[in-house]
């Protein structure tokens, strides 16, 4: 399984809120090529993020994310549980994020992915640091990575 965290991984971690109470995000569509290869090779994704956000849901749907849990600040707890009923182990999965709530499931899980931008716990944490940025294509070189080692 591949695991992430949204804002400051799938996003450059920036929300914009309109005058009407709606908010934007962008998306890379590079994240995007990658997350659907990774899907289609067979690899189950989630995505894990604090916040609750109308724009993550449209994009997980968009991409046919599976598992898109949302509004859990306890990453860690949330990952746990998703494993546990997809029966599977730690070593099974890789996890990317870049806060301080995601540290415990970084290095809970087989291996630990994270962004330059990454705050310190979150670098601390991670066993590989993306050299693209955040929002823009950190994602699909994990993707890439996991691709390579799963041939």
């Amino acid at each position: 399984m591949f695991a992430m965290d949204v804002d400051g991984i799938l996003t450059d971690g920036t929300v914009t809120l309109h005058s009407d109470g709606t908010e934007g995000k962008t998306f890379s569509v590079l994240d995007g090529m990658g997350l659907g290869r990774c899907r289609d090779a067979g690899i189950v994704l989630a995505w894990i993020s604090g916040r609750t956000s109308g724009a993550t849901e449209i994009r997980a749907g968009e991409l046919k994310i599976p598992h898109v849990i949302q509004g859990r600040t306890d990453k860690l707890v949330a990952l746990k549980e998703l494993a546990g009923q997809l029966g599977l182990p730690a070593r099974e999965i890789c996890y990317m994020g870049d806060d301080d709530i995601d540290a415990p499931a970084l290095q809970w899980a087989g291996i630990g992915a994270t962004v330059s931008t990454a705050m310190p716990a979150a670098g601390a944490a991670a066993d590989y640091v993306a050299q693209r940025p955040a929002g823009r294509g950190a994602v699909r070189e994990v993707c890439d990575h996991i691709l390579a080692a799963s041939r």
